[in-house]
């Protein structure tokens, strides 16, 4: 298959910085060159290849958007969000990866942390010697993370944290766990959503590592036990309160998956335009049928207008005007023509569909999963709903 060169038929490049474009270059190369070779292997066999975590840390795509100050790289929103594309293009597994070490770890230290903890932890994250996770969702509560049941309790030279968080990316191999809980608060007469930065070698802390997955083989997911772990005052952020806390973290991370999935679909299409070209069926090419061709121009159509939303929403981060439900919108558009552009290049590519040979199925079973996880389909609509009418619909 012809090497892979984007999908620009719109022109997206003459709205993009310079610079912006290098990142997006220099990230696509080395998912084309160094993970491509390696991720059909550790798909199959479910497991993330940890080796390449000093390179993804090399190209400053940890904490990517974050000061210069902490070791980041401190480029742009869009600049940030291109990386994503690419790192998606590879598999969603590495995009989450890096997803969750900057956005969900770094991001909260960043901007609940004291700057004894942002000095602390954010260089070494930046570099990848220290790995993060994100507890929030809990067995019995993932949209509606309010009714946590982790609970921590003040006590001599800190806090005991008590519960467990459920379909957490990186929790097995993570150095730190940034664990919210309710805690109880003595000038408010009632518990409050607290966040703790949790050492995941402290006693009572454990992990195991969630198997048998169909999504996300290659990524690693986890159970986190909290049994009596005693974490110090200073494992407490300082800086936030509430569930705006855990919710500002999500903000950042679905920023990142709305251009992830697009690099996504980028493959999909790329595999199935290609393969359209030299499939000969009833003596001609199959991509000279219309039906074919329908399928395609749907699938660039989508594409498309997906780049353009991206672009747009890295430019209100950028002036600080973006909301939370504009960020919705895009997670929930993108996750969906994702999805739909993976099931139409499978039934493009018929049985080889669902070969390794092709991507096409490695990210269409990934993506059920990003269609779901940092907040489902249907709770952005609902999102959404609010946004239009001011009448929430979930509470």
């Amino acid at each position: 298959m012809p090497r892979f060169t984007g999908v620009d038929f719109y022109e997206i490049d003459s709205l993009l910085q310079e610079d912006e474009i290098q990142i997006r270059e220099h990230v696509r190369g080395w998912v084309e060159e160094r993970y491509l070779p390696l991720i059909e292997d550790a798909y199959e066999k479910a497991y993330f290849p940890k080796e390449i975590i000093p390179e993804v840390a090399g190209m400053g795509l940890l904490g990517a958007s974050l000061p210069e100050k902490y070791g980041c790289a401190g480029v742009s929103a869009t600049a940030y969000g291109l990386a994503m594309q690419e790192l998606e293009r590879g598999d969603s597994g590495l995009r989450s990866f890096a997803s969750v070490q900057g956005s969900l770890v770094m991001y909260p230290i960043y901007a609940y942390g004291s700057e004894a903890q942002r000095m602390k932890y954010l260089p070494r994250m930046a570099k990848g010697e220290v790995i993060g996770c994100f507890g929030l969702t809990e067995p019995d509560f993932g949209s509606d993370p309010g009714g946590m049941i982790t609970r921590a309790e003040k006590v001599a030279g800190g806090y005991v944290l008590n519960g467990a968080k459920m379909w957490i990316t990186n929790g097995t191999v993570a150095d730190v766990a940034i664990v919210w809980a309710k805690l109880k608060s003595a000038e408010k007469g009632r518990e409050v959503i607290r966040g703790f930065i949790v050492d995941t070698k402290t006693k009572g802390f454990s992990a195991p590592e969630q198997k048998r997955k169909h999504s996300l083989r290659a990524s690693v997911t986890s159970e986190l036990i909290l049994q009596d772990v005693l974490v110090p005052e200073d494992a407490l952020l300082p800086n936030v309160e509430g569930l705006k806390g855990p919710l500002g973290c999500l903000s950042q991370a679905r920023f990142g998956i709305a251009f992830g999935v697009v690099g996504a679909a980028m493959a999909c299409f790329h595999s199935a335009a290609e393969y359209s070209k030299v499939r000969i069926m009833f003596g001609k090419p199959i991509g000279q049928y219309q039906l074919v061709q329908a399928k395609l121009a749907e699938m660039l159509t989508e594409i498309t207008k997906a780049q353009l939303l991206c672009v747009q929403l890295g430019r209100m981060k950028e002036r600080g005007t973006v909301t939370a439900a504009q960020v919705s919108l895009a997670k929930r558009n993108n996750c969906e023509i994702a999805l739909k552009i993976a099931r139409d290049a499978r039934d493009v590519l018929g049985a080889n569909g669902i070969t390794a040979e092709y991507p096409v199925m490695r990210h269409m079973c990934n993506l059920e999963s990003v269609f779901t996880y940092e907040g489902t389909h249907n709770i952005h609509t609902l999102v959404l709903g609010e946004a239009v009418t001011g009448l929430p619909a979930y509470r």
